[in-house]
């Protein structure tokens, strides 16, 4: 059976999210809603999707679809996700980052322990080919016990640096954090929705004593020549070996103490990944044990990270978890660093 999925929102990157149809197998592409039919309609064309809403009360009474990826700002998250909700979609993916503060991570804390709708964040990268093979390595020990963990992307944190602390924790097994020490300066607001320390860094302890260093922003390591956005990395040590994925490139440590090196089409990689993700998606709307990695429970767990940074920089000490923030965490960050 095919599952009929619904796009809400029709921007640039919602074509990612379209493209991936073509590898998909398990839910079709059947429905558009945007505010702007003018985007609307160009989508459509596009993608040959001919069923399209400006209204989402409309689209969701008529044609009832069995996932939904909303592709909006996150400023819009906490309405959108309860209406979704309310109207008893069964799956919902949701873009990155997940929140911007933490009155919003509170609010969709309530919303995952009372929906039935099975909430995913659109972290695509956790799907990619080459993180599923070394993640694999990782399952099976081949790099025996991991110790450290080191992310970094040059976009903010809320631009790409959620997205590389979404691996650290898939790396790690999803053990549970116990401290962050963080220190953070300057502050940018991308669009006006996407707010974010200039330059970010946290030592995280996990409760199984690994340690990781998460890095976003000015300052972070620059592999090759690309534009800001092309600097996602993130590698894993262990007891008996390396691993280390980069946007366009890989290297990972061999048994007999060799490093294999090489090249990689992100492109291509992640069409896959975000194909892998939907997948994964329509697998758990189908059975409930199949739940979905980037489900939104944990994505809430590593946005306290996040939220754990600032507060670290605000106090100057390490925040111990677990920690419930204050809701205007964001607005105390603003004050330190002399933009509010």
């Amino acid at each position: 059976m095919s599952l009929k999925c619904a796009m809400l929102g029709c921007g640039p990157r919602a074509t990612g999210h379209a493209k991936a149809y073509e590898l998909v197998t398990r839910g079709t592409l059947a429905v558009l809603c945007d505010m702007n039919e003018e985007r609307l309609n160009a989508f459509g064309e596009q993608f040959g999707v001919a069923t399209r809403y400006t209204d989402l009360d409309a689209m969701l009474a008529k044609e009832k679809p069995d996932v939904v990826h909303v592709v909006t700002p996150p400023t819009l998250r906490v309405g959108l996700m309860t209406q979704l909700s309310e109207a008893g979609v069964a799956g919902v993916i949701v873009e990155k980052p997940i929140c911007i503060g933490a009155d919003d991570y509170k609010a969709l804390r309530k919303l995952e322990a009372a929906s039935r709708t099975k909430f995913a964040v659109n972290h695509q990268l956790r799907h990619h080919p080459r993180i599923l093979e070394y993640l694999a390595d990782v399952a099976e020990g081949k790099l025996g016990e991991v110790r450290f963990l080191d992310a970094s992307a040059v976009l903010p944190m809320s631009g790409q640096g959620v997205h590389v602390l979404d691996l650290m924790f898939a790396f790690n097994g999803y053990a549970p954090v116990q401290t962050v020490f963080g220190a953070s300066s300057g502050y940018d607001d991308i669009n006006g929705t996407h707010p974010s320390p200039r330059t970010a860094e946290s030592l995280i302890t996990f409760t199984n004593g690994a340690r990781g260093a998460l890095q976003a922003g000015e300052g972070a390591p620059q592999f090759v020549e690309a534009p800001s956005w092309g600097h996602k990395r993130i590698a894993v040590y262990g007891t008996h070996g390396f691993r280390h994925w980069r946007m366009y490139g890989y290297e990972k440590s061999l048994p007999d103490g060799s490093v294999e090196q090489g090249d990689q089409d992100y492109a291509e990689q992640d069409i896959v990944g975000q194909a892998n993700l939907t997948t994964a998606m329509c697998d758990w709307v189908e059975d409930d044990s199949r739940v979905h990695p980037n489900n939104l429970a944990t994505s809430l767990d590593e946005w306290l990270v996040i939220l754990a940074g600032y507060l670290s920089t605000v106090e100057a000490r390490p925040v111990d978890f677990p920690f419930e923030p204050s809701d205007d965490l964001l607005q105390q960050f603003q004050r330190f660093v002399g933009v509010a």
